[in-house]
């Protein structure tokens, strides 16, 4: 089987596969500085969660790497032509970070307010890429996923017990600078950073052309009417301003033209 079967067949099985380093070793010490610098000047939350939606607005640091042929290959693969970056998130889990739900992304998250309805056909609508800046280890809160868990058709997170340890989970280990790719319908929840170093990441996430994103989108339709008038507190994709998505590369400008401002 050659690369993309390959990582293809573990997505299938496993809902999940490793892309390996798609970052240069020497470029992961500076990524990771300016990643974790962003991050806590533009977290939404307090210590120790950082977290930084439409990351890509403060830091464009991973922008050369994104239309790496092994991923976009994938994506492409997976999802069909005409991909688009739905998410970017800036993540940093600091010590003292407790465990979190299991969950399963958007649009499965059974508690936003705009999801698939459970139980969800078996089709991948949605890719979430890991960008690991940070050896993800056990005692530094590598997220915990429950391989396979794709395939049930439905995710514990409307649960009342989704808190609680899964006798099937593992841990998203490796090394800094890889990239993992897994099905948004994964059961995945935060892990416990019992270290006394920071976790850091970037989250990416990938949609087909298909999705209709506006719910994510405040100033939409949708978002109107299916999250703010019933009170959700559903994920929020700030829009990318002009001036940052003209300094991009020009190949990573078609993954975001539907985010920019004012599109």
């Amino acid at each position: 089987m050659n690369d993309l079967t390959t990582l293809r067949q573990q997505l299938t099985d496993k809902g999940c596969c490793d892309l390996g380093k798609l970052i240069p070793s020497d470029q992961i010490d500076r990524v990771r500085r300016e990643v974790t610098r962003d991050v806590w000047s533009h977290s939404l939350k307090e210590r120790p969660k950082g977290y930084v939606p439409g990351f890509l607005r403060f830091n464009q640091s991973l922008a050369p790497y994104l239309t790496h042929p092994r991923l976009i290959g994938l994506a492409e693969s997976v999802l069909g032509p005409h991909v688009r970056i739905s998410m970017f998130t800036g993540s940093v889990n600091a010590p003292g970070l407790t465990r979190g739900r299991l969950h399963a992304d958007w649009p499965f998250n059974q508690r936003s307010r705009a999801h698939v309805p459970a139980p969800y056909p078996d089709a991948v609508f949605h890719l979430v890429t890991f960008w690991m800046l940070t050896d993800f280890r056990p005692e530094n809160g590598a997220t915990i996923i429950v391989p396979g868990s794709h395939k049930k058709g439905w995710n514990p997170s409307a649960d009342d017990h989704a808190d609680k340890p899964h006798p099937g989970e593992t841990r998203l280990i490796g090394e800094a600078g890889t990239v993992v790719v897994f099905d948004a319908r994964l059961w995945h929840a935060e892990a416990p950073n019992v270290s006394t170093e920071e976790r850091v990441s970037v989250i990416v996430r990938f949609a087909p052309w298909w999705l209709n994103l506006d719910t994510l989108r405040p100033g939409t339709v949708d978002h109107r009417n299916i999250v703010e008038a019933n009170k959700g507190a559903d994920s929020t994709v700030p829009a990318l301003p002009r001036d940052v998505y003209e300094r991009l590369p020009q190949d990573v400008k078609p993954l975001l033209q539907y985010s920019v401002q004012g599109n």
